[in-house]
């Protein structure tokens, strides 16, 4: 059951970011940076606060995605070991630092690194999961 715990502060970073993303929208409605109408059809007109927001709550389904099968994976062939619990909270923390990243500064080449970092993680984990699919 550990290897929940950081599938929970996935989907926990996922709102975090969203309601972000939603409070980062209202302000700029509220200031007149944005009309409605403009983004009724197109996120173009938001301020470049905004879509970093949005962007990066777009990427909290993209390779959190392959992380939770993982997780479901995982967990029916019982592969919860102490190292596939360290290397999934890896992945969550690399998640953390690049939504942190994103969302403020946005320092591209960092961000680029962090992600990097996190899809090593990921592929290691997979890795190791097909490792004792194929070697059991």
């Amino acid at each position: 059951m550990a290897l929940l715990y950081p599938v929970l502060a996935q989907v926990l970073l996922t709102f975090i970011v969203l309601f972000g993303t939603g409070a980062a929208r209202f302000k700029a409605i509220r200031e007149g940076r944005v009309r409605v109408g403009e983004i009724a059809v197109s996120n173009e007109p938001w301020p470049g606060e905004v879509r970093k927001f949005s962007n990066n709550f777009a990427n909290q389904f993209e390779t959190p995605v392959l992380f939770y099968v993982l997780v479901g994976a995982a967990m029916y062939i019982r592969a919860t070991d102490v190292l596939m619990v360290v290397l999934a909270w890896l992945f969550v923390a690399t998640r953390i630092v690049h939504a942190f990243i994103h969302t403020g500064r946005n320092d591209v080449l960092l961000r680029f690194r962090v992600f990097l970092a996190g899809v090593v993680v990921l592929i290691i984990i997979w890795a190791l999961i097909a490792l004792r699919l194929l070697l059991p």
